[in-house]
């Protein structure tokens, strides 16, 4: 398996999602500058790593979505390669229009840095599907992680089990109480209609080794390497 990590000016996790898949997981990873206009050949998934994408100072994730490599990053998701964003790489899909909504500032305007728990709400995507536990431990670090959509996107998004993740408490009760930045319905991570492209707020790179007291996050990846493996 192959992974593709696409590097914009202010990427801060790059280098995360590298050691998650290629010393985590066992694959093939390879950086993508933001100026290039082609993908590399024989890439099975794209990563839009977290960090600050030209320093976030006009809507986050907005300018990203414009970059050259975003025209080839739109191209393979229509084909069906799959895509993870995640943190300000959710809201660079969400400014792509490769998912629905945007993310808004967090409710308590301040950034939020810790841990948190996630429900997994389905297991039958290409991203959960050896995900064994029902509720994950995974960090944030985010000032614009409050997922907002009209209620006709809610509606579907919840009607097509597209809500995959919901911000939770360990025993996977979704409330206010452990809804850490305000998000509607406690939505931490979506896929698109197709189900080959997720975008999630938690960093599940940054939770991938047992050196680091909790590797809940590696299971996202495996996940998607079982499904390239199996077909």
């Amino acid at each position: 398996m192959k992974f593709g990590i696409i590097q914009f000016p202010g990427s801060n996790c790059d280098h995360d999602a590298f050691y998650a898949t290629k010393y985590n997981l066992g694959a093939e990873s390879q950086y993508i500058w933001h100026k290039e206009t082609a993908l590399p050949n024989n890439l099975d998934c794209i990563i839009l790593p977290g960090g600050f994408s030209y320093g976030d100072y006009l809507r986050t994730g907005s300018i990203a979505s414009i970059s050259p490599i975003m025209r080839a990053v739109k191209d393979f998701a229509d084909r069906g390669g799959y895509v993870i964003g995640i943190c300000n790489g959710f809201q660079i899909l969400t400014e792509s229009g490769l998912l629905p909504g945007v993310l808004l500032r967090n409710t308590s305007l301040k950034f939020i840095c810790k841990d948190i728990f996630l429900k997994v709400e389905n297991k039958n995507t290409v991203f959960t599907s050896e995900i064994k536990k029902d509720v994950l431990r995974i960090p944030i670090a985010h000032n614009e992680g409050n997922y907002f959509a009209q209620n006709e996107t809610i509606k579907e998004l919840e009607d097509t089990g597209r809500i995959v993740f919901r911000y939770s408490s360990p025993e996977g009760i979704v409330n206010i109480e452990n809804n850490p930045n305000g998000a509607i319905n406690n939505i931490a991570g979506i896929v698109s209609e197709k189900g080959n492209v997720l975008g999630m707020m938690p960093h599940p790179e940054r939770y991938s080794d047992e050196m680091l007291g909790c590797n809940d996050g590696l299971m996202v990846f495996k996940s998607l390497l079982a499904t390239i493996e199996n077909k």
